[in-house]
């Protein structure tokens, strides 16, 4: 295991009597805002993975989902913790009895990531307005030739170690 990987470096924080063993870098990114008024929503928590609620909402019951193990994006995270985030996920959702949600994971600046350790997030999208709103602006989506698609899917495969 590399240092990167060292999770537990007996960084404690007291939240409501109870304390919990999180990495410097979760320390600073999640708790620091919430330890100044001692709130931690916590939801779940596993061996590999931590959900609490938002601090800063952008729908009610928006949680995040954090690996216990240090990544800073998706594709460094070890399989079994990846594993572990999506059910947790899903019992949030269902939960809240959530029939519209989101479940969004950024990797990299471009793509809106701004914590440098992975985390997923639920967010309920309850009506239009409430929830992450997307439009065309938005999504701009691009219309590739089906030859550039092909030959695209052809070299995603062969990196992928798979046959046509």
């Amino acid at each position: 295991m590399t240092a990167a990987r060292q999770v537990l470096i007996n960084t404690n924080l007291q939240v409501d009597h109870v304390q919990y063993l999180f990495t410097d870098l979760l320390l600073t990114a999640y708790f620091a805002r919430s330890s100044k008024d001692r709130h931690c929503f916590k939801l779940v928590e596993t061996g590999l993975s931590y959900a609490f609620l938002d601090i800063g909402p952008v729908s009610r019951g928006h949680a995040l989902i954090i690996p216990k193990d240090h990544a800073v994006k998706m594709h460094e995270l070890p399989d079994e913790y990846l594993a572990d985030a999506l059910p947790i996920a899903k019992k949030i959702a269902l939960a809240q009895g959530l029939e519209n949600y989101n479940l969004l994971q950024n990797n990299g600046r471009l793509a809106h990531q701004e914590v440098d350790h992975v985390h997923f997030h639920v967010i309920p999208k309850p009506n239009e307005t409430e929830g992450l709103v997307f439009g065309p602006e938005s999504w701009p989506a691009q219309k590739p030739s089906m030859d550039d698609l092909k030959a695209y899917h052809v070299t995603l495969i062969e990196k992928l170690g798979g046959k046509l």
